[in-house]
């Protein structure tokens, strides 16, 4: 996700400082990208501070992005994601930051309820993942209306694309899956859905709100593709980007903490952004496995 994002800012003539510490992300996805990295850890204000010299807006998208590392680890998760983005919020309004552009979710924040979910579905989230992204929200909200800085949370769907190697998403399961001949994982019966969106259009989406000087601060939208996928899809649409469509699909018991079905309506960012998705799933998943091919099974 910060790689691409990155690229697409620099093409833009944006001036970029990244600050990582490098526990899923890595150094060579920047090689030839005219963007400074600094490694530093977004929990610790003295390397806030050092990074946010000379900048004017901060993109916010460092997290424990796991549900079910976050049951495993509700405290770990907490302190990346609540902690970490208050660290970062209170950095910009000791750095006198103007904007500030942070990741949230739609699914695991709200919980369960009847998709397509939007901005006025009410959050119950049912993991310690769900409810750190709340509260990320929750203090985006207050310092837009404490500090003045103009907060925008972006709710995610299920983000998929290039340089994701080093995590530990749906989609690279079971590509390793196919790629090792090993059966494709499935938790529950298959009916469970979510809203796979591709990472240039959440690039897309994160360039608007940082250039739409007219957002006001505290605001919430949804990017997705408003496309409702069921996880057996999804292991149909890997199969046969892979060539391999008899390719073995195991069910096991799902999982707590994750919701049933869920995908969301993007109407909202559309009419305030112009943000509207290009990618389709059909095409995006194969372009990921190429990708895959090339970029990790490769070392």
């Amino acid at each position: 996700m910060g790689a691409t994002l990155v690229r697409r800012l620099v093409e833009s003539g944006y001036r970029v400082r990244v600050i990582d510490n490098l526990t899923t992300g890595d150094a060579a996805h920047l090689e030839g990208v005219d963007a400074e990295l600094v490694k530093g850890d977004i929990r610790s204000a003295s390397d806030l501070d050092s990074a946010l010299g000379g900048m004017d807006s901060i993109v916010h998208l460092a997290a424990a992005g796991s549900v079910v590392g976050s049951v495993a680890d509700p405290a770990m998760n907490f302190d990346v994601n609540v902690n970490g983005t208050f660290q970062v919020l209170d950095a910009a309004r000791r750095n006198n930051i103007a904007k500030t552009v942070q990741a949230s979710t739609g699914g695991a924040l709200i919980g369960d309820a009847n998709p397509p979910v939007n901005e006025q579905s009410l959050p119950k989230p049912i993991s310690p993942y769900g409810a750190s992204k709340l509260a990320g929200e929750g203090y985006a909200h207050a310092f837009a209306k404490t500090y003045g800085i103009r907060t925008a949370a972006i709710r995610f769907g299920n983000v998929y694309g290039p340089w994701c190697g080093r995590k530990r998403g749906v989609l690279n399961v079971f590509f390793e899956s196919l790629r090792d001949d090993k059966p494709m994982v499935v938790y529950g019966d298959g009916t469970s859905s979510r809203d796979y969106v591709n990472v240039v259009d959440i690039s897309n989406a994160l360039q608007l709100a940082l250039e739409k000087d007219d957002l006001p601060g505290g605001t919430v939208l949804h990017a997705a593709s408003g496309v409702e996928t069921s996880i057996t899809e999804l292991a149909d649409l890997c199969r046969k980007a892979a060539g391999k469509p008899d390719h073995p699909v195991e069910y096991r018991e799902a999982r707590p903490g994750e919701v049933g079905r869920n995908f969301a309506s993007y109407d909202l960012a559309r009419e305030v952004l112009g943000y509207s998705p290009s990618v389709k799933r059909e095409d995006g998943i194969p372009a990921l496995w190429k990708w895959f091919n090339e970029y990790v099974f490769t070392k």
